[in-house]
């Protein structure tokens, strides 16, 4: 972990999910992580519907020669993060690649609409298959479940950069985490996130 070196530059990443899911927190987190490193980044931000469960996209662009537009051009992510599968879906389709890899947590986070019955939300086998006819590279957890376990469901955003580190295709890792979280937490919440961190990391190997 945190030994793998970007192959393109500049390299692009996106974090979605929806709103109240700690998709921001996540990518200020990840952003600091490349900036200890040494990387120029730029983060940028879409939202969605105001009301909680909106749609929130982060886009991350990092580079070892200069700062670049956090704007990721269509079908020009190397990574997504997914924290919500149907958002996922949503982000694959204008920002997907054959070679852009997915992380997705599986745990659905409802639409107002779909919660009134006025629209259905896929199943999560009809997302994976929808998600594997457009990528290859994809893995699927279940952060949510993950962090409820450790207390906070919104720990959920923690568990997947842990994942995200753990695939080995990041150049940054545990100790860039720690020092990441360590100037925005106090020190008890420093020991959670990590343990969400590491979740993430055991989570690949089941």
């Amino acid at each position: 972990m945190g030994n793998a070196a970007f192959d393109k530059d500049p390299y692009s990443l996106i974090i979605t999910g929806g709103g109240g899911q700690g998709n921001v927190m996540a990518s200020r987190v990840l952003g600091s992580m490349f900036v200890t490193k040494g990387f120029f980044v730029t983060v940028g931000e879409t939202f969605g519907a105001s009301q909680r469960g909106g749609s929130v996209m982060s886009h991350i662009r990092i580079s070892e020669r200069s700062s670049w537009s956090p704007q990721i051009p269509a079908f020009g992510a190397d990574i997504i993060a997914a924290l919500e599968p149907v958002e996922a879906l949503r982000v694959l389709a204008q920002y997907g690649n054959p070679r852009c890899t997915l992380i997705c947590n599986t745990h659905p986070v409802y639409p107002v609409n779909v919660i009134k019955g006025e629209d259905a939300y896929p199943s999560l086998g009809d997302v994976k298959r929808h998600v594997k006819s457009l990528i290859p590279h994809a893995t699927f957890i279940d952060a949510t479940e993950e962090a409820r376990s450790l207390g906070n469901p919104i720990l959920a955003n923690m568990i997947i950069l842990g994942a995200l580190c753990g695939m080995g295709i990041l150049p940054v890792g545990r100790g860039n985490f720690q020092e990441a979280i360590t100037e925005r937490f106090q020190n008890d919440q420093v020991t959670l996130n990590m343990k969400a961190f590491d979740a993430g990391i055991a989570l690949l190997k089941k």
